[in-house]
This record gives structure tokens, C-alpha cells and sequence, in this order.
């Protein structure tokens, strides 16, 4: 029963999340850190020293195919490099890409793994398919997903998966 349950529950995260197989010869992702940065916002404070650069007021940033939207965003910048190193969304988060579309109240984008943890009631959706938990880790250039409870015993992940409709069962109505 056990083994039944998590394989159903790795096909429904498959079927969420599903994507042609990666070749060997290509890499594990696309480092998208070398990637303009855009951000529209109503404020912005830089602090060159402390190497953040923060906007506030209806927040709008855009590298490559991912764009986030937010209430708050601090970027965070390296040492020696002066790469973007981090950026965290603060208060309504939403981040698109392609066809799914995560929610949070707070996000990290991690841009040179490639990788976005949501947190605060994070859920992502992809058509009328939806996925929560208490942390999604999104892998973007896999296009994978970790979903977790926390830690917590009393929380939950929850998929709702929605059959494709079958192109035989369309005209039969």
C-alpha cells in the first residue's frame, strides 16, 4: 500500500511538472546569472557597501523567461564578482514562467543554481493543475519541483491533478 501511494504521488508530481528528457551532453541547467536583470518598481534604495540594491511599491523583475512579481525585492550582490548573488521577493509573490505560475509570500531565487524556494502558503499552478505545500523548491531549467511539509507533522502537500480530456471523448456529447 505504501509503495502504491508514493508511486502514485511521484506520477501526479511527474504529470505536474513533465518535461522531454535532458540528453546527457546537455548541462543540468541554464546559469542565468550572467542574464540582465530588469526591475520596474515605485522606490529604489542601493546600498553600495552592504552590496543590496532594494525596490519597493509593486515590483516587477524579469531575467530571461522568469519574471517576479512582488511587493519588495532585495537584490543581493557578490563580493568580488558583483554578480547578482540572491534575489528575495517579500509580500505577494507571484512568479511566472512559461506555462506555471507560483504564489508565496516569500520567494529566493537562487539565479546561478537555478532554483526558487517559496515559502508562506507557496503554491504553483499549470493550467487547472495546482501543487502546495509548506516550502516548494523549483528547479527552473529542470523544470522540477521538491515539495515539502517542513518539517511539520501536522502539514500537508497537496496536488490536484485534472485528467487531459481525450480527443476521442470530445465529439461523443
Amino acid at each position: 500500500m505504501r509503495l502504491c501511494l508514493l508511486n502514485m504521488a511521484l506520477f501526479c508530481v511527474w504529470c505536474l511538472f513533465s518535461v522531454p528528457p535532458v540528453s546527457a551532453a546537455t548541462p543540468a541547467h541554464k546559469d542565468r546569472s550572467k542574464l540582465p536583470i530588469t526591475v520596474k518598481s515605485n522606490e529604489m534604495t542601493a546600498d553600495n557597501k552592504g552590496k543590496t540594491a532594494i525596490f519597493s511599491g509593486k515590483v516587477v523583475a524579469k531575467q530571461g523567461d522568469v519574471t517576479i512579481f512582488s511587493d519588495k525585492l532585495i537584490v543581493s550582490y557578490a563580493d568580488i564578482s558583483g554578480s547578482v548573488d540572491k534575489v528575495e521577493a517579500l509580500g505577494n509573490v507571484r512568479i511566472l514562467q512559461t506555462n506555471r505560475t507560483g504564489f508565496a509570500e516569500q520567494a529566493v531565487y537562487d539565479s546561478h543554481n537555478g532554483r526558487i524556494v517559496l515559502t508562506g502558503s507557496p503554491r504553483v499552478e499549470q493550467g487547472s493543475d495546482r501543487i502546495s505545500g509548506k516550502v516548494i523548491t523549483y528547479y527552473v531549467d529542470d523544470e522540477k519541483s521538491d515539495v515539502t511539509s517542513g518539517g511539520d507533522p501536522k502539514a500537508r502537500v497537496e496536488a490536484v491533478i485534472n485528467p487531459a480530456a481525450r480527443k476521442s471523448d470530445a465529439g461523443r456529447r
